[in-house]
């Protein structure tokens, strides 16, 4: 017993030597590391699509490239939907002094008044009109057009001054509390219906009739800028006709929106990222009712455009062209047509076109129309426009 106990002493004394001696060669290989860390610093690799962005826009980008469902929204973000959500759930006010608003963008007089008037006829204190920028003098135009006139600077097609126009007639209809449901028009707008069924239409609709699709092509989605990320995802970035009709609280809350509207109003415009040419008129409702309220929405236009001819302008029609089978072809048409940017002549999507979820006509409205057909569209009138919904 002795000799094991004399055997195991030195085994036990080799054993505590080895501790110190571990500790001392960790510390030194820490050491090691962490001189070379600080003579020779890692360098960070960027993502692709931090391409021309700063550090913060780098975080922003990658964010936005996570789903929404994953993705925490920022602090703004959740400001603007609390705001929005409720503006979302206040109930329509609608009474027997609810009012359409025609809101007409145009650069100078309204070659279709004659048939404006023709179409308001008796109906008085059922609708109110605005007409922004306008040129107009009261002693050149009808007694249903001296509603409200609105001068602001020079409005241009595909820039954001175009989606400020929109707001500033939107915040001027606003005004009157009678008015329930705004009509964006142009000048080379005609109506396709009598009032009563037009009003019928809007007002008991249970939708806001605003135009946005996916275009996957070079003009759809093809001008979503990075810059716009995180609130702005590229899967969201919707395009659509800037012809809208729209219930009082979707209007409301296009008035209180700046934050995605500060989006499109930075970015949204050419020279902005390589050669993409993002318009702002195209592409900022369709996008903000996708993202905020896309059951809300019809995702057409009652307004009839022809881009049959694939130009960056729709077809125009001239009186030579108007006939009472063309008027009623459009006025009973319930197909919806969207022309995408994919491929030379680019894809067509076709849906049909429900009301309160009942097969209708989709137009209530058409353009563009030449001032020649004027007095040929007053003779057809009675005769293509319909009574009932």
């Amino acid at each position: 017993m002795g000799e094991t106990q004399n055997l195991h002493l030195p085994l036990r004394t080799r054993s505590s030597l080895k501790k110190p001696l571990l500790i001392i060669l960790l510390i030194c290989i820490t050491s090691v590391l962490l001189i070379c860390t600080y003579m020779y610093p890692q360098h960070s690799v960027k993502s692709p699509a931090c391409e021309g962005l700063s550090s913060r826009g780098c975080q922003a980008a990658l964010s936005g490239w996570l789903d929404v469902h994953v993705r925490k929204h920022t602090d703004e973000e959740v400001a603007a939907r609390v705001v929005i959500r409720d503006i979302l759930r206040m109930p329509p006010a609608l009474t027997s002094r609810s009012k359409i608003a025609f809101m007409f963008l145009s650069p100078g007089t309204l070659p279709f008044e004659k048939l404006w008037d023709k179409f308001l006829q008796g109906q008085e204190g059922r609708f109110s009109i605005y007409i922004h920028p306008s040129r107009l003098r009261p002693v050149h135009i009808s007694r249903h057009f001296t509603d409200r006139e609105i001068h602001s600077d020079h409005v241009t097609w595909g820039r954001i001054s175009m989606v400020d126009a929109e707001r500033r007639l939107l915040a001027n209809a606003l005004e009157d509390p009678d008015n329930q449901h705004f009509v964006l028009l142009s000048e080379s707008c005609i109506p396709l219906h009598t009032f009563d069924y037009t009003y019928r239409y809007l007002i008991h609709g249970n939708v806001s009739f605003i135009d946005s699709f996916e275009d996957p092509g070079p003009h759809g989605t093809g001008r979503h800028m990075d810059h716009m990320l995180p609130e702005i995802p590229k899967q969201d970035f919707r395009k659509g006709a800037q012809w809208f009709t729209m219930k009082r609280q979707h209007a409301l809350i296009v008035m209180a929106d700046n934050l995605y509207y500060s989006k499109f109003r930075q970015y949204c415009r050419p020279g902005v990222e390589a050669n993409k040419n993002c318009i702002a008129d195209e592409h900022y409702l369709p996008t903000f009712f996708h993202m905020l309220d896309p059951g809300g929405i019809s995702n057409w236009s009652v307004t009839y455009v022809d881009w049959s001819e694939r130009r960056w302008h729709p077809k125009t029609y001239r009186a030579r062209d108007i006939s009472l089978k063309f008027l009623k072809n459009i006025t009973s048409d319930d197909m919806s047509v969207h022309v995408t940017s994919v491929g030379k002549r680019g894809d067509e999507l076709h849906w049909p076109c429900t009301w309160n979820g009942i097969r209708r006509p989709c137009y209530l409205f058409a353009r563009k129309f030449h001032s020649d057909s004027v007095n040929k569209l007053v003779k057809l009138f009675p005769n293509y426009t319909s009574t009932v919904v």
